[in-house]
């Protein structure tokens, strides 16, 4: 063992990192017996909303004028998020929340139909039923999308689970979606966003990988940053703006052309005349090339893997 010389004994050893022998002036409120009211003017003084650090004070951040701050944490998070799990590369996929698995289409027909047996000039029960079969014969599409999932989430995991199936995170072709990857044992992603009324995501998100944002334009961007492909279902307004915002994306190049896919084309048809705004001039008959449909799971993906096959592209990055 070293010994120490008479010089070193009288220098002092490294102070406590955390700890002080004897408390700093500003450590303890100022005595009430030399002010009684002090512990009180020091209380009303701490429990401010302005003396709140910045960073945990909510009222602030949601001034008007902190909002820059927070159109950053609310990209910033996911952002870093999805780079610590390695995930560069995403295949998106929209369709409507309304879409329900066969079973509860099902079951949502046959309790209506009991209902209009004890009411059947019931004009509003009526509507009801004619919208749950439609509903019902539209939940194949909750089955191709459920079997797509499987589809990437098989690749995803040969890929190193650097490539994600992503949704919005909630009900109907979203969940399908998120469900079949989850049951290929994948990772998989929900961006849900912050609205007025209370929403909850679904229950096949891996968890870790479900965002909720408060920006619409965000949540938008986390769907395009990684996106390697765009597949669209039957759905309704929120699905048609993230289809033709996406489209007009690429038509304008501000993204590198993706592959867009739109399942079901008889849907389709009746919602979307892409002919018509080409006859009429409205768009060029060579934007007619930046979607096609499919009709099938395995359809999807085969036709995915062409479009990078025929473009001399990897599917990952």
């Amino acid at each position: 063992m070293k010994s120490t010389t008479p010089a070193e004994e009288t220098k002092p050893v490294p102070a406590n990192p955390d700890h002080r022998m004897v408390q700093l002036p500003w450590q303890s409120v100022k005595p009430n017996e030399d002010d009684p009211r002090a512990e009180l003017l020091v209380r009303a003084l701490t429990e401010s909303p302005e003396y709140r650090q910045a960073d945990e004070d909510i009222a602030f951040l949601n001034r008007d004028d902190t909002r820059p701050i927070r159109l950053q944490l609310d990209y910033f998070k996911a952002e870093r998020l999805l780079v610590e799990r390695g995930i560069t590369d995403t295949i998106v996929v929209f369709g409507g929340t309304r879409l329900r698995e066969p079973a509860a289409a099902n079951r949502q027909v046959r309790e209506l139909e009991a209902l209009l047996r004890r009411a059947p000039d019931d004009a509003d029960l009526l509507r009801q039923l004619r919208i749950a079969i439609s509903i019902r014969e539209k939940s194949k599409y909750y089955e191709i999308a459920r079997s797509f999932g499987r589809l990437v989430g098989k690749a995803g995991s040969t890929a190193g689970k650097r490539l994600a199936l992503m949704t919005g995170g909630g009900p109907g072709i979203m969940e399908a979606a998120n469900r079949g990857a989850h049951e290929a044992g994948a990772p998989t992603i929900g961006l849900n966003i912050l609205l007025p009324h209370e929403q909850y995501p679904n229950p096949y998100v891996t968890p870790g990988l479900c965002f909720r944002f408060h920006y619409f334009a965000i949540r938008k961007l986390h769907f395009l940053l990684r996106a390697r492909a765009l597949v669209v279902f039957p759905g309704g307004f929120g699905t048609l703006d993230e289809l033709f915002e996406t489209l007009t994306l690429i038509q304008t190049r501000k993204v590198t052309p993706i592959p867009v896919i739109l399942v079901g084309q008889e849907f389709w048809a009746g919602i979307f005349n892409p002919e018509l705004l080409a006859d009429e001039g409205m768009i060029d008959a060579e934007d007619l090339n930046l979607f096609w449909y499919a009709e099938t799971a395995e359809e999807i993906w085969q036709d995915i893997i062409r479009w990078y096959s025929q473009a001399g592209k990897p599917l990952c990055v």
